[in-house]
C-alpha cells in the first residue's frame, strides 16, 4: 500500500511535508527545465576540454583552444608598453621644462609621477605631499633649493646632503652654540621669531637684530628672505621645518639638524625623475 497523500484538489502526490494545513505537492520539474540541466552539464564537460581545467600532478591540463589568462595578461601588458612608448620617448629626449609645457606630455608626466611619488616618496613627504615636521611640504611655494620645474629635477635626482652623489645639493649652517653665547642666541631667536609676527619678549629684538647681522645675513640675506643658491630658508615667512617657537628656533641656531634626502637618479632613472618633477611642480607651489 502507498503512503503517498494524494491532494484532493490537484489530484497530484504530495511529499509528506506539511506546515500548518498545507502540503508540499511532488510536482515534476518541467521538461524545458530539466533539458536546460542537462544542457549545462555538456557545456561544462566541454569547457573543461576547451579550456585549462584539470589539474596534473605539476600543472593542469592545456585546453583544446589554448587559452592562457597569464598570456592574455602579458599581452594586455604589452600593448599597454606599446601605448605608452611614445610618451615616454618624448620625456626622454626632451627637457623637463619642454615636458612640463607641454599639455599632452605633461598630463601624461603628472599621472605617471603621481603613482612614482606614491612608491617613493610618501614614506617622507606624506601621502599627500604635505611633509612633517624635518620634511617639507611640496605643495607650499616655500622652497629651499628653488620651485622651477628644473631645479625640482636637480633636486630629486642628486638628493640633499647625500653623501655619495658628488653632485648633491649641500649646505651646511654652523652650530652657532659653539660661536655665540645663549644671551646672544636668545636675542637672536627672539628676533627671527619677530619676522613672522611670533616675538614674546620685544626688548629682545633690537639686540638680536644686531646678531643677526653680524653672524646670519651672510646666507640669509640682509632682509632674511634666505637664498636659493645656498639652501638657505627664508625665515620671513612662518613656515618652519624643524618647528617654530622660540625655542625651536634656539634649539637649531645652537645645534642645528642637517636633513638628508636621498638622490633618486641612479636609483629610478632619468625618465622616471623627470615625471617626478613635473607631478612635484604641479602640486601648486611650483615657481
Amino acid at each position: 500500500m502507498s503512503s503517498d497523500h494524494i491532494d484532493e484538489v490537484s489530484g497530484i502526490s504530495t511529499t509528506g511535508h506539511e506546515w500548518d494545513g498545507i502540503r508540499e505537492l511532488n510536482n515534476p520539474l518541467p521538461r524545458w527545465w530539466v533539458i536546460t540541466f542537462y544542457i549545462t552539464i555538456v557545456w561544462a564537460i566541454g569547457y573543461t576540454f576547451a579550456y585549462p581545467a584539470w589539474p596534473l600532478l605539476h600543472s593542469a591540463t592545456k585546453g583544446v583552444l589554448g587559452y592562457s589568462s597569464r598570456n592574455e595578461v602579458k599581452n594586455e601588458l604589452s600593448a599597454a608598453e606599446a601605448a605608452k612608448g611614445k610618451y615616454v620617448a618624448a620625456i626622454e629626449s626632451k627637457s623637463v621644462s619642454e615636458i612640463a609645457a607641454d599639455g599632452t606630455l605633461r598630463e601624461f608626466a603628472v599621472a605617471a609621477g603621481a603613482a612614482a611619488f606614491k612608491l617613493n616618496c610618501v614614506q617622507c613627504h606624506g601621502s599627500g605631499a604635505q611633509g612633517s615636521k624635518g620634511f617639507p611640504n611640496l605643495n607650499d611655494d616655500d622652497w629651499l633649493w628653488g620651485g622651477e620645474v628644473d631645479q625640482i629635477q636637480q633636486t630629486i635626482a642628486h638628493g640633499i646632503r647625500f653623501a655619495s652623489d658628488p653632485d648633491t645639493r649641500l649646505s651646511e649652517m654652523p652650530a652657532f652654540g659653539d660661536i655665540i653665547n645663549a644671551d646672544q642666541i636668545q636675542q637672536v631667536s627672539a628676533y627671527v621669531a619677530s619676522l613672522s609676527g611670533a616675538v614674546s619678549d620685544q626688548a629682545l629684538v633690537a639686540p638680536g637684530a644686531k646678531v643677526f647681522a653680524e653672524n646670519c645675513v651672510a646666507c640669509h640675506g640682509d632682509n632674511a628672505e634666505g637664498n636659493k643658491e645656498l639652501g638657505a630658508p627664508d625665515l620671513t615667512d612662518a613656515i618652519w621645518l624643524y618647528g617654530s617657537g622660540e625655542a625651536a628656533i634656539a634649539a637649531q641656531v645652537t645645534a642645528p639638524k642637517q636633513g638628508v634626502m636621498p638622490a633618486w637618479g641612479a636609483r629610478l632613472g632619468e625618465i622616471k625623475v623627470k615625471e617626478l618633477a613635473v607631478y612635484i611642480h604641479s602640486l601648486g607651489g611650483g615657481e
